[in-house]
C-alpha cells in the first residue's frame, strides 16, 4: 500500500487533492471500516470513475441496462418513473452518499424500471458490479469487508421499500399518514418526532396529492389525533380506530 503515500499529494481530473477526494469518498456506508489506503486500492479494483453532471441531467435512463453501482458523492438526485405517454412519478432521492443500481445489478436485470436524473449540479462516481463481487488474487480483508457492508446497504434498502409498500397500499390519504406518523413515533420511541420529509415530499413519498394530505393534516389536528410544526409531529391518546377515513 505504500503506492498510496506517492498519490496523496496528486490531483483528481476535478482539481482535488487524492486526500479530499477519499474524504469525500469515505463518507458512503459503503465504505464503513476501511481506511485511506485500503479505499485507494479497493477504488482502483473496482474500476471507479467520477463523472459531474449539472442539473436536470439524466444519470440513468429507464431501458438501460445497468452494471454499475453509483455512489452520489456531491448534489441530490431523483428516481422517477414514466409512463407510456411520458408522466413522471418521483419514487424516491437519492442523497449524498448513498448508493444506486446495485440491486439491478445484481439481479442482472436487463431493463432498468427507473430514471435517475440530477436536483442541482451533482457529482456521481462509479464501481464497475463485477470487479466489486470479484475478489482479487491477494483476497484481501478489506475487500470482503467491503462486500458486507454493500450486502447490509442492500437489506437497509429492501427494508425501507417495504416499510413505503405498508404505507401507500393503505387506501385513503389518511390512513397513509397514520401509518407513516405511526411507524415513526415507534421507530423514534415517544410520540414526539421528526420526520425526514419536508411537505412535497412527503406527498411524493406516500404517492398522495399535496393539497389533500395537507387538508388532512389540518383536520387531523383539529380533532385532536395530532399536532405539527412543519416536520415536527406530536401524537396524541387517540386509537387510530377512532379517526374518520379522509381522502
Amino acid at each position: 500500500y505504500n503506492i498510496y503515500i506517492a498519490l496523496v499529494v496528486k490531483t483528481t481530473e476535478r482539481g482535488e487533492s487524492m486526500e479530499e477526494y477519499l474524504h469525500r469518498v469515505k463518507k458512503s456506508p459503503l465504505f464503513y471500516g476501511i481506511n485511506d489506503n485500503e479505499l485507494y486500492t479497493l477504488l482502483k479494483c473496482c474500476a471507479a470513475e467520477q463523472v459531474p453532471y449539472e442539473d436536470g441531467e439524466y444519470i440513468f435512463r429507464m431501458g438501460e441496462s445497468v452494471n454499475k453501482v453509483l455512489i452520489l458523492l456531491k448534489g441530490r438526485a431523483r428516481v422517477i418513473q414514466e409512463n407510456f405517454w411520458g408522466r413522471q412519478e418521483m419514487i424516491y432521492h437519492i442523497r449524498e452518499g448513498e448508493l444506486f443500481g446495485e440491486s439491478y445489478s445484481c439481479a442482472r436485470t436487463p431493463v432498468l424500471p427507473v430514471s435517475v436524473v440530477t436536483e442541482g449540479p451533482c457529482e456521481a462516481l462509479f464501481l464497475n458490479y463485477q470487479r466489486m463481487i470479484t475478489f482479487c488474487s491477494l483476497a484481501c480483508e478489506f475487500h470482503t469487508r467491503f462486500i458486507h457492508n454493500m450486502l447490509r446497504l442492500v437489506s437497509e434498502h429492501n427494508v425501507k421499500l417495504e416499510n413505503k409498500l405498508e404505507h401507500v397500499c393503505r387506501k385513503s390519504t389518511r390512513e397513509k399518514l397514520l401509518s407513516y406518523l405511526s411507524e415513526q413515533a415507534i421507530s423514534q420511541g415517544g410520540r414526539a418526532f421528526d420526520i425526514p420529509h419536508n411537505r412535497q415530499e412527503l406527498a411524493e413519498y406516500l404517492c398522495v396529492d399535496r393539497s389533500a394530505m395537507s387538508n388532512e393534516l389540518s383536520k387531523m389536528r383539529t380533532e385532536g389525533i395530532l399536532d405539527f410544526q412543519k416536520n415536527h409531529f406530536v401524537l396524541h391518546d387517540r386509537y387510530e380506530g377512532e379517526a374518520r377515513e379522509g381522502a
